[in-house]
């Protein structure tokens, strides 16, 4: 596969030249380019007296692999700048789907804690208004954002929310003293639209009320624009926290033309070739162990070799889309970062950017057989023959998805690594430029560590997370010790974490239900289930899994439970009481037509003659 860009490698040795990207469009590089660390410079420390600014930029779906920093084929020089002043995390842990990631994020608690265990999409009627399970911030929980106001910083947030826009759920209500966001799964990039029948249009929020996107709108631009308008209007004596939740790459997968194209013939060899490539490189660059065995394919899917030329050319064209996306999002945070260096901002600032999940891998068209009618009816097109401009309805599919998750197994949703390895890159004043860190570090990691650098304590709430600050100045390459169990779980897809194991069951339509042990760190692919080979260590992960569940109050998925078919139970839900007015207003005009059709012909009969 061409086009593989290098990791931005750190090295002990600090003779290394500075790394040069390989062109989106070259064939990969033999070996990892590493950053000069002669020239590179010592962590910078905050401006004395004023702690530092925070901006944490949050991709959607995007895969350990895609940027062109972690060896994907995506062109993303502004992160892999960011790379290179700070650190790349190897072993960064997410939560396998959107919204209880972002909860995590931001209150550095487990999901279940939040009140996020899930997404309403998924939700089964059994477990709705449960505690933990109410789909929003509960009473108690306490958000970074709130935490960071009280130190006096001004707090701001735009893009993907999806935690609830009820009465005291949006942003506003958690710590923000500006926001636009959308409290949606997901939503049109260019259109204020919806991008599934699950949601009657787009809804966008600005602090706290209805909002209208401008005409001009694409979502990673406008995004950026507006933070850089809450900043710009905001006392430049207090630091600020800047949250930006982008859309990309979430389907529908969309960008200008101009980043799309370059990425033409990127996947025509499909998706086989690129699983390989992102494993070799995977390889090549350290991300894993040489010899590590690449993660095994899932058996329902598709063969390349089994599609047509026309669906082959489809299938490749939606990847150029999904790849542009990702370096439309990486031309609009350098915007923001030559922002901040214009206004004398940028090296006082803490940058953070991270995914919520690995690879979407649905497929609308092949889950509901009225999904390309309802596409059809809203002005889309799947065929993607604008090369993701406006009315673009581009995806990647379960088996780019699977492909794009190499070298680990599956994809979102579900807590093999493929759902739950992503990139973390973290640069700015405390941040020790040093070789990509090995150590285990979670998403709930963010807000302690965010906390810490602005000068609070370990007494100010209680985390589920680790502060990272020992490891960002050097001072410590460990943030857990391998006696400590760390656990997810979102929807009945769980894994648990122990030094080098990890205990995980994926549930249907692409998992068993069966728990499976492996050692992640000799076989990150899971294909090796060392259940039986291990059983006492088995049996010590399970309890300590147990205990996970117990204290923060999973509940059992209902049995037979499968998300795809919860998501279409759930949507028509939706629609009907979206509807019930229509549905009992039709019903109603019915009736009376029927009656008033009996009354007419029982009149007509007593005038027929007998």
């Amino acid at each position: 596969m061409s086009g593989l860009k290098p990791i931005a490698m750190m090295a002990t040795a600090v003779a290394m030249a500075v790394a040069v990207a390989v062109a989106a469009a070259g064939p990969p590089a033999a070996g990892p380019p590493r950053p000069d660390l002669a020239n590179a410079s010592l962590p910078t420390a905050a401006r004395p007296g004023k702690p530092p600014n925070f901006v944490v930029l949050l991709a959607d779906d995007l895969a350990l692999m895609d940027l062109g920093t972690y060896g994907g084929e995506a062109h993303t020089p502004n992160i892999e700048a960011l790379a290179i002043r700070g650190r790349i995390f190897k072993r960064h842990y997410t939560s396998p789907l959107c919204s209880p990631s972002r909860a995590m994020l931001l209150t550095g608690l487990d999901n279940h804690r939040t009140g996020v265990s899930t997404i309403p999409e998924v939700i089964p009627k059994e477990h709705v208004g449960k505690k933990g399970y109410s789909l929003s911030f509960e009473p108690g929980v306490t958000t970074i954002s709130t935490r960071l106001r009280q130190r006096g910083y001004r707090t701001y947030m735009t893009g993907k929310w999806h935690l609830g826009s009820g009465k005291g759920d949006l942003p506003n209500a958690h710590g923000f003293d500006r926001s636009f966001v959308l409290d949606a799964s997901g939503a049109d990039n260019w259109e204020q639209k919806s991008y599934i029948p699950y949601y009657a249009t787009a809804p966008w929020f600005e602090d706290g009320k209805p909002a209208t996107l401008p005409k001009d709108f694409y979502s990673s631009r406008f995004l950026v624009d507006r933070m850089i308008d809450y900043i710009d209007a905001g006392d430049a004596q207090q630091p600020f926290f800047a949250y930006i939740g982008f859309q990309a790459i979430h389907i529908p997968v969309q960008a200008p033309e101009e980043f799309t194209r370059k990425y033409a013939d990127t996947y025509r060899e499909g998706w086989a070739a690129m699983r390989k490539a992102r494993w070799q490189r995977a390889q090549a660059i350290g991300l894993i162990p040489q010899g590590a065995p690449l993660a095994e394919l899932l058996q329902s899917l598709r063969r390349w070799e089994s599609l047509s030329k026309g669906e082959q050319a489809l299938f490749a064209r939606h990847m150029a889309i999904n790849a542009g996306m990702i370096e439309a999002m990486d031309h609009h945070i350098g915007r923001l970062v030559a922002y901040l260096k214009r206004t004398g901002q940028y090296d006082n600032t803490v940058f953070v950017f991270t995914s919520d999940n690995g690879p979407e891998p649905s497929d609308p068209m092949a889950t509901s057989a009225t999904m390309e009618l309802w596409t059809r009816a809203n002005g889309y097109s799947v065929s993607a023959d604008n090369w993701g401009e406006k009315g673009t309805y581009a995806f990647i599919g379960p088996e780019f998805a699977n492909a794009a998750a190499s070298p680990g197994a599956m994809f979102k949703f579900y807590t093999s690594e493929g759902g739950l390895h992503v990139p973390m890159v973290i640069a700015g004043p405390g941040v020790a430029p040093a070789e990509p860190s090995a150590a285990m570090t979670t998403v709930s990691d963010i807000a302690p560590t965010l906390l810490a650098l602005a000068g609070g304590t370990a007494q100010d709430q209680a985390f589920d997370g680790s502060s990272l600050v020992p490891l960002l100045s050097g001072a410590s390459e460990t943030v857990r010790s391998a006696d400590t169990a760390v656990g997810f779980e979102v929807s009945g897809n769980a894994a648990l974490f122990k030094g080098s194991y990890k205990l995980v069951r994926n549930l249907a339509p692409y998992g068993d239900g069966v728990w499976r042990l492996f050692d992640i760190a000799s076989d990150p692919g899971e294909t090796r289930d060392l259940r039986k080979a291990e059983p006492a260590r088995f049996d010590e992960l399970m309890q300590d899994y147990r205990a996970y569940a117990r204290r923060n109050g999973v509940l059992e998925m209902p049995a037979g439970y499968d998300s795809t078919q919860q998501i279409a139970k759930n949507t028509v839900r939706k629609m009907a009481a979206r509807y019930a007015w229509y549905l009992l207003a039709g019903g109603i005009a019915i009736v009376l037509l029927v009656y008033g059709a009996v009354r007419w012909i029982r009149r007509r009969r007593k005038a027929w003659p007998a």
